[in-house]
């Protein structure tokens, strides 16, 4: 298996378990985070949210929570990976499975760039029930869920 496969491999074993501390241990300083509700610039932020949203299950969820990856590959410059995620949205108690595909790039064996994308109508009406099956496909909904998500990371990062 090619390093950066390893390293991909390290991450959502750490994620399945709710590991923060080893998920930051695979990212470089400088990383590039981007899904369809963050977008986050470097370490701190990017190992933050994978601490808060940690942090956050296994305090209001970790009776659900489950993680399945596949489909990992990597090679020196590039991976990706599938992951889906069971789980409790910590804001409505609402179960969500969330399906996404992530894109990496690696430097020196860590990643420095990680996308993940998913349907974020699909997430919406799941995690939102009404509002999210009426207005999921609105920016205005998914504006919305991008301020909260970033003003509960940086009181997080604040608090930690």
């Amino acid at each position: 298996m090619h390093r950066n496969a390893e390293t991909l491999t390290r991450f959502y074993r750490a994620f399945a378990a709710l590991d923060a501390d080893t998920m930051a241990s695979c990212y470089a300083e400088d990383v590039e985070f981007q899904d369809p509700v963050f977008t986050l610039h470097g370490k701190r932020e990017t190992a933050g949210m994978w601490s808060m949203l940690c942090q956050v299950t296994k305090a209001k969820g970790a009776d659900v929570w489950k993680l399945e990856y596949s489909g990992i590959q990597a090679d020196d410059r590039a991976g990706r990976a599938h992951w889906d995620a069971h789980y409790r949205f910590s804001a409505t108690g609402r179960m969500v499975l969330n399906r996404i595909d992530a894109e990496f790039s690696f430097r020196d064996g860590l990643i420095v760039a990680h996308r993940d994308r998913f349907d974020f109508w699909a997430w919406s009406r799941q995690a939102l029930g009404t509002p999210g099956l009426l207005l999921g496909w609105s920016p205005m909904l998914h504006k919305k869920v991008q301020a909260t998500a970033r003003g509960n990371l940086e009181k997080f990062l604040k608090t930690g």
